[in-house]
């Protein structure tokens, strides 16, 4: 058997199977499968012949998916792809078709059909937005965007909670053919000008504060120095969301407007007409934003159309999605997950959208959304269930969860042991759906599947038209070991390009610099070849993702060197033997100064405050050196190797490789 071929029983998964399909099911997966075979003239017994399919003859499968989700446009397309160009080519999707994202989340004809439920932590009121309530509102914000001169290719970005208003506003922006890019409250002010003033927005919407854990965070004295870095600002519109709005004082914002003003400006003496914009389905939609380990956050622009087809397919196929859903993903509007959450309104679902913890109150709460909306998908992060059977909860005792048929889980590697939990003590019913992909195409690799078992701790299968495997160091693929996830072939959500990367020198850098030809994705995977099924590693590169907060090392190091005490440090992620992962900050001292316990937490007060709590290092140690390459670039990579106890080759690239050692068998280290 050849090398790639090769498999390490021990590494194999003990293909327990804790959830399968009804055998009877008639589910949309099954149903496009038959028509691919009717149409095609293919025998397709099952979703493995599907897929390879898909992957064989991705310009076939887009073109019939196309036909199958029902997309709305206003113009057919030439053709679906070139085939003759790869993947680093970023070739050109469905040339000629024009159609607009909002208008296809909004085609809902059910008028009095609910589209959201919006829950906030402290309000026991559930909040009701009909498809026909959120129409109105998307053209009442699209509006006043039109009236100040928001027109196609202008940014608009929102600094707000998981809240209607982002969506509205999103939406408005999506239906004129500006592009959104959004971050969460819980962002400082750091975090939040290394992203949007890269692009220049001319329209900000915020809020005045937000209630998270049981406090009142204030939000006016970040949203004031956000809006003094961002020149290009032609209006701040100001939400009030906790306070009413004559206890906020806007003077000291420049350009700034409440809510109610703006939209009053779009209003004529009739109730505006949505609008929507017919567009090339590679039209940018979303701007969304790399973790910045080695520098500015880099800017990934994703298409109206990439975007919209992609979820699609996973909501539809993969999901078996439908009007009669109700889909909760705990999300803010800084993950992806939500841009991912709220393309569900395209399938007739309704979408609930929480702002709060998910532990406050009680860690019940999301459980008591379910019984309370009646929600079938609910989407969370792995270490959110791992904290509830940490403190040993039991909803399968204490709620009904009668309509909940699928848990979606993500962010972090899903441990074996979390499958035992959810099937015991939540729902044995359920199916538990482990997804994977990334911000760089807004979506998944690999992830759940209706119409296949789940195994005991494994993603379910590699995704439609998605022509992931595992390579090894040499380019080669591996089944049943770990290996790099690469894509081999063009897929629609890839980014269009990065912005401000005239020659796309830094697009082809990022994903195409370690196989030519091929997207490297960073992430470490093993795909059984048993099952189908695959399990996902940790990270490859040097970006940092606890608890799925992707982020960058650089964007610590902004804030911690620029105390007096410190003369240097270095950010690097420890993985336990589960794959989950944590941030260890090393400081080292600069002369004349003691490590010592204020200053660690003084550190955290700064990370806290200029980035986000979810950024602070789960330790903060001292030490006496970092590496650096022979040109001058810290080696956050090498030091993760030796902490995991790996050796590190080609010491001769570091211009200081003693210090490799000082990393080794560090006490703190040993009980993670």
């Amino acid at each position: 058997m050849s090398k790639e071929r090769r498999i390490r029983r021990e590494e194999i998964m003990e293909c327990k199977v804790m959830w399968e399909p009804a055998s009877k099911k008639n589910t949309q997966m099954d149903r496009f499968r038959a028509a691919v075979g009717a149409s095609c003239g293919l025998a397709l017994d099952n979703y493995d012949d599907l897929y390879h399919w898909s992957v064989k003859s991705y310009s076939d499968f887009w073109a019939e998916f196309w036909k199958f989700s029902g997309i709305v446009f206003s113009c057919m397309y030439d053709e679906v792809v070139d085939t003759s160009k790869g993947i680093t080519d970023v070739p050109e999707w469905f040339k000629g078709s024009r159609l607009n994202y909002a208008e296809n989340l909004l085609r809902h004809k059910d008028n009095d059909h609910v589209a959201l439920y919006v829950a906030r932590e402290g309000k026991e009121e559930i909040v009701k937005v009909t498809f026909e309530e959120l129409r109105q509102q998307v053209a009442l914000f699209a509006a006043a965007m039109r009236k100040m001169g928001v027109k196609v290719g202008d940014r608009v970005v929102g600094y707000l909670p998981n809240s209607m208003h982002a969506l509205e506003a999103m939406l408005a922006v999506a239906s004129i053919g500006a592009i959104w890019s959004s971050t969460s409250p819980d962002f400082g002010v750091n975090g939040v000008l290394d992203r949007f003033s890269q692009i220049q927005p001319k329209l900000i919407f915020s809020v005045e504060a937000v209630v998270y854990n049981g406090k009142e965070h204030n939000h006016m004295d970040k949203l004031q120095q956000v809006v003094k870095g961002l020149p290009d600002l032609k209006k701040v519109v100001v939400i009030p969301y906790v306070a009413c709005r004559e206890k906020i004082d806007i003077s000291k914002i420049p350009n700034s407007v409440f809510l109610d003003d703006f939209l009053a400006s779009g209003k004529g003496e009739q109730a505006p007409q949505l609008e929507f914009e017919q567009l090339p389905f590679s039209h940018p939609l979303f701007i969304m934003f790399s973790s910045g380990t080695t520098g500015s956050p880099k800017c990934m622009v994703h298409s109206a159309g990439g975007t919209l087809i992609q979820h699609l397919k996973e909501h539809i196929l993969h999901g078996n999605m439908g009007s009669n859903d109700i889909i909760l993903y705990y999300t803010t509007i800084g993950w992806m997950m939500w841009n991912w959450m709220v393309s569900a309104l395209a399938t007739g679902a309704s979408v609930v959208l929480y702002d709060g913890s998910p532990l406050v109150p009680t860690p019940n709460v999301l459980w008591d959304l379910v019984d309370r909306i009646g929600i079938t998908i609910l989407g969370t992060s792995a270490k959110w269930l791992s904290v509830l059977e940490d403190r040993n909860m039991k909803p399968v005792e204490t709620h009904s969860l009668q309509t909940l048929h699928t848990i979606l889980s993500t962010g972090s590697p899903l441990k074996a042991q979390s499958y035992e939990y959810v099937y015991r003590s939540i729902k044995s019913s359920v199916l538990l759906g482990s997804i994977s992909g990334g911000t760089d195409i807004i979506s998944c690799f690999v992830g759940q599947n209706v119409s296949i078992p789940v195994y005991k701790g494994e993603i379910q299968a590699r995704n439609l038209g998605m022509a992931v495997e595992a390579w090894d160091e040499e380019g080669k693929a591996v089944w049943g070991e770990s290996g790099e996830l690469v894509c081999t072939k063009p897929i629609p959500c890839q980014p269009t390009h990065f912005w401000n990367d005239e020659n796309g020198s830094k697009y082809r850098k990022a994903y195409f610099s370690k196989f030519p030809g091929v997207w490297a994705h960073g992430d470490y995977c093993r795909i059984n070849p048993k099952t189908g099924g695959i399990v996902m590693l940790g990270r490859s590169d040097g970006t940092l993702n606890p608890n799925g907060v992707r982020f960058g090392s650089s964007e610590i190091y902004n804030i911690v060197e620029a105390f007096e005490e410190v003369m240097d440090s270095l950010c690097v992620p420890q993985y336990n033997q589960d794959g989950e992962e944590r941030v260890i900050l090393f400081l080292k001292m600069a002369s004349g100064h003691t490590f010592r316990a204020d200053l660690v937490q003084r550190i955290r007060n700064a990370i806290r405050l200029g980035l986000s709590a979810r950024h602070v290092p789960s330790l903060i140690l001292e030490t006496k050196g970092i590496p650096y390459t022979l040109n001058g670039k810290k080696v956050e990579v090498a030091v993760k190797q030796v902490i995991a106890g790996k050796s590190v080759e080609h010491r001769g690239a570091f211009s200081n490789p003693e210090t490799l050692d000082l990393y080794q068998s560090i006490p703190e280290l040993q009980d993670f």
